[in-house]
């Protein structure tokens, strides 16, 4: 039977279908047994129910769980469904902090950020039912030399956006990287995978820092949860972090966007790297986020994102001047070409006059 994974107020809820077995469900729609050859990686097969969420297909896997594309047979739209790993959830107090902080992400609407739309349970398989979002994540669109400048400024001014937004509610992803982030075919940003969010508790570091809950979260100071290669060096260490976690390992999805290249190479080594050579501007924004000292760093998303958007206004504006250059010096060299022809004409005619 369909349950919430836990008691919790303010969350979405689930609708409980009939009740049958795998088995069942999995016999009547095939006529006898299962179709091995519709398996995914989870156990779950196309077609197979999950309450009221018809399984499509796998999306992929991570170490925090595995995703399907699935169908709503309430609302008649295509969502993701992420199962949640038993072994990780096993314990009802880690459970229940995990749900404590997916009912916070679960409040978040932003244009930048995956919305979450359920928290289920069903056959005892916990999951979470996520917007589906068409597209590619970051990680397979940068090219080895990096992205355009254009484009580097477009993305990284959604990330930034996506940011200020789940500060200000309080939020730390704490596992912002490439892979976390797909692009839309429209272009538009959106930042994957709250599930490793640790809601900010402790100070204000500026105005997205306003809002606080006395609960505890899941994850606490001493336990080390995100991506090497992207985390900050007090994350790393296990300390108590806030939104500035967020702000370094942005400056790393940053440069690899502008540079086709890892920010570190080396694990645990935060030498900085060479700057991205792409626009100086742009290289101090970046250098910024890097800076080891989270007093010497960006202190809110909002201040990079305006920095971001005042280089490519910038940027804008003097594509812009040089495109009206580079048309008035060719109505000028067009209108030189028409006067020489008019005075050649002019001359050719009369010297037949005097011949």
């Amino acid at each position: 039977m369909l349950q919430f994974a836990t008691t919790v107020q303010k969350v979405p809820f689930c609708y409980n279908p009939p009740q049958q077995t795998v088995d069942s469900m999995d016999t009547e729609r095939t006529g006898g047994e299962r179709d091995q050859s519709k398996t995914t990686q989870a156990g779950l097969v196309a077609d197979e129910h999950l309450g009221p969420y018809r399984i499509e297909a796998p999306l992929g896997a991570g170490g925090m769980g595995e995703v399907y594309r699935a169908f709503d047979t309430r609302l008649h739209r295509t969502v993701a469904i992420k199962i949640l790993p038993r072994d990780k959830f096993a314990d009802p107090e880690r459970k229940r902090r995990f749900l404590q902080e997916a009912r916070a992400a679960s409040a978040l609407t932003h244009p930048n950020i995956v919305t979450l739309h359920d928290i289920c349970n069903d056959r005892e398989i916990d999951f979470l039912v996520l917007e589906y979002v068409p597209g590619q994540t970051l990680d397979r669109l940068i090219p080895a030399k990096g992205m355009p400048l254009a484009a580097t400024l477009e993305y990284g001014l959604q990330i930034a956006n996506a940011l200020a937004a789940a500060h200000a509610a309080g939020i730390v992803h704490r596992d912002i990287k490439p892979g976390n982030v797909i692009v839309t075919p429209e272009s538009q940003v959106k930042v994957l995978d709250f599930g490793l969010a640790k809601l900010a508790e402790h100070a204000s570091i500026g105005p997205e820092s306003e809002t606080r809950t006395s609960e505890p979260s899941l994850t606490h100071e001493g336990i080390v949860m995100g991506t090497p290669a992207y985390m900050s060096p007090e994350q790393a260490r296990g300390e108590k972090v806030d939104a500035r976690t967020d702000l370094f390992s942005f400056g790393a999805v940053l440069y690899e966007m502008a540079t086709g290249r890892r920010a570190f190479s080396k694990t645990l080594d935060w030498t900085l790297p060479p700057p991205a050579s792409v626009n100086p501007e742009l290289d101090r924004i970046i250098f910024k986020l890097l800076e080891p000292a989270t007093e010497l760093r960006y202190q809110t998303a909002a201040d990079v994102a305006a920095d971001l958007k005042r280089l490519q206004r910038v940027l804008e504006s003097k594509g812009t001047s040089r495109g009206r250059w580079v048309a008035a010096v060719s109505v000028f060299i067009l209108a030189a070409i028409l006067a020489a022809a008019v005075i050649w004409v002019g001359a050719g005619r009369a010297h037949r006059r005097r011949t």
